[in-house]
Formats: C-alpha cells, structure tokens, sequence
C-alpha cells in the first residue's frame, strides 16, 4: 500500500519530470534540430515557471510544517541541507565550463564570481555572454533559499504573519509591476526582430529576480495555505482531478497569451498567469484523490531525481555529441541525433548522482547526525 506522503511525492514527480523534458525540448530548439522540435519546444521555456512553482510550494511547505511543530525554523540545518543539495554539482559545472572550453556551447562566458555569487542572473548579456546562461534560474532559487527562511523568522513573531497572503500578493504585483515598467521605459519601443530588443528584453525583462518572482510567489502562497488552512487543504484532496482540468485549461490560455513570447501581453502578465496555471496542477499532484498522486511510474521518479543534473549539464553535453556526430560525418539535426544526445544528457545525470550527489549526501548526513549530537550534549 502506497502512503498519503509518498502518493504526494508521486504526483511531484511527474511535474519535475515534465518540467526538464520542457526545458531539454525548448534549449535544444539553439542546437541543430528536426523541424518538428521548434513546434514541441515553443513553449518549454515554462519548464523553469515550473520549476519554480514546485521549488517555492516544497521548500516554503517545509519551513511552515517546521514552523508549526518547533514554533521555529532551524535556519542553519536548512541551509546545510541546501548547501549540499546545491553547490557541489553546480560548482563541479562551473569547473567544467571555465576548465574545458570544448564543454561551451558557445563562446564567452560572464565572469566567474558572477556565477560564485549568484547573481549572473543580473545585467545577463545573453546575446555576447550567453554560454551556461541556463544557470539564471539557479540563481534565483538560491536567493530564494537564502532569503525566505530569513524572512519568516523576522515575520514569524510578529502580527505581520497573520497577513503573509497579502505579502505575498504584493510580491507577486511588484514583479508585474516591474515588468510593466521596464517594458514602458526599456524595451516596448524598440524594433523586436532586432538582437538589441533581445539582448535588452533578456537582460531587463526575462532574467532579474524582482522580475520573475511569480513562480516561486504562488508556490509558497499555496505552500502556506496547505499548511495553515484545513479548509483550503480539504478542497485540495477533495478535488485534485478538477483542479488538474483547470489547471490545464489555464494553461492553454497561458499559452494562447504567450505565442509570442516577446510580446507585451506576454512580457507582462503572461508570465503571471503561466505562474498561477502551474500552482494549480501543483496543487492537484498532491491531493489525495488526483490520479497524479495515485500513480508511479519509474521513468518519470528517475527523471525528476535525475533533473538537477540534467538542468545543470545538458547544453554542454548536447554541444560535445553534436559536435562529435559532425566530426564523424553522421548527422547532427535529425531525430536521432535528437535521441542520442537526450541518452548523453540522462548518463551525465547517472554520473553526477553517484561521482557527486550521493557521496555528497553522504557527507550532509554525517554533519547533520553530528549537529544533533553537539544540540543533545
């Protein structure tokens, strides 16, 4: 019999194996690739929207279930845990792309503390500084990480927490105000075939924090109202198949608004509603009655333990097999190609799990086993 926790896991699973063959599908389209990828690929740039809904409603979950029981939040153990989740495939990456440049799918890289720091996702000049690009969303994630438990446990003690849903809402209004902005000032009123109007709408619009804080609002929003509201948890596991449906509806009007993805209704609150289309199905892959949390399949457990790595390796992995296939004379934009180099992407994930990951946790748990000790004695 499958327990009401690990169904949960179940329904995630899926989401987080959906969300990186989004993203595998969307970045292949900037390789050599079959026709038929620019159709399937268009909108796998809300992979990372997803991801995002997924990390801010698991990792907020967390916080505010340890709230609740402990009437505090182990900051330190938090971010012990996360540091060893995080850093050491991330950094063994960065190793790879200022090491070996043939790992590069292209040619210049932002410099290295940008990367260190987490904030490359900042001034992001994609167009003449574009290679591992994809680590923009990383960034965001790890300032998340390192900002919300901070800001609970300022709030926790005082009356603001009775209003953390309207901070949330008003965090979710700032970055769509912003992006208003930015459009009005910065980028509506320049020629969007240009590589200027992408280099600006990239670097003003797509990448800073403050203006892609829908995914990672909604997922805590619905984070908190898990935790904190019997009602709204009760219409959750009453609901979760309906929940889907709407999900999914929303989701094809999301992506109705975003065809162009560079437009102003998408550039604006398009990403908003891509947000609030995923809390949905979020939602619904953890409630009780959903057949997202009712089923387990091994293909899609594998790639969502599977899809950091992959995240974090897959440009330069793609680049190296293309590059070999053309070195050999075979083809490198057909199917098979396509196929060969998704394998490549799933074995350097294999790798990474046990050359880094699994001694790495390893290592978390022996530091945190010693931490208990030293906090009984």
């Amino acid at each position: 019999m499958i327990t009401k926790h690990s169904e949960r896991f179940n329904g995630l699973d899926h989401l987080r194996a959906l969300a990186i063959i989004l993203v595998l599908l969307y970045h292949y389209r900037a390789f050599k690739h079959p026709v038929w990828i620019e159709t399937v690929g268009k909108f796998g740039w809300t992979g990372v929207d997803l991801f995002f809904v997924l990390s801010g409603f698991l990792i907020s979950g967390q916080l505010f279930k340890e709230m609740k029981n402990t009437g505090t939040i182990h900051v330190k153990t938090f971010y012990i845990k996360r540091f060893f989740r995080i850093f050491p495939p991330y950094f063994f990456t960065l190793f790879l792309y200022f090491t070996f440049p043939f790992f590069r799918e292209r040619e210049a890289l932002p410099p290295l503390w940008k990367f260190v720091t987490f904030t490359q996702n900042y001034r992001l000049d994609v167009i003449n500084q574009g290679t591992f690009s994809h680590a923009w969303s990383l960034c965001i994630e790890e300032q998340f990480y390192l900002i919300l438990p901070l800001l609970l446990l300022v709030i926790m003690p005082t009356k603001l927490f009775k209003y953390f849903v309207i901070l949330i809402i008003l965090i979710l209004s700032f970055s769509l105000t912003m992006r208003l902005i930015t459009w009005s000032d910065s980028v509506g009123g320049i020629d969007n075939s240009s590589l200027e109007f992408w280099r600006l709408w990239y670097m003003e619009i797509y990448y800073p924090t403050y203006t892609r804080l829908d995914g990672l609002g909604i997922g805590v929003f619905t984070g908190y109202l898990m935790q904190h509201s019997e009602r709204f948890k009760e219409i959750i596991n009453r609901n979760g198949n309906r929940l889907f449906l709407i999900g999914i509806v929303l989701l094809g009007i999301a992506f109705w608004i975003c065809n162009e993805q560079s437009s102003e209704a998408a550039s604006t609150f398009g990403f908003t509603w891509v947000a609030i289309s995923y809390g949905f199905i979020v939602v619904s892959a953890v409630s009780e009655s959903s057949f997202l949390s009712r089923t387990r399949f091994y293909i899609t457990s594998e790639l969502a333990a599977l899809s950091y790595a992959i995240y974090l390796s897959h440009k330069g992995i793609i680049h190296i097999v293309q590059n070999v296939f053309e070195y050999f004379g075979l083809e490198n934009s057909d199917t098979i190609s396509f196929i060969v180099c998704l394998l490549a992407c799933i074995i350097v994930g294999l790798l990474y799990r046990f050359i880094i990951e699994k001694p790495f946790a390893i290592l978390k748990n022996k530091i945190l086993k010693v931490k208990d000790k030293s906090v009984l004695f």
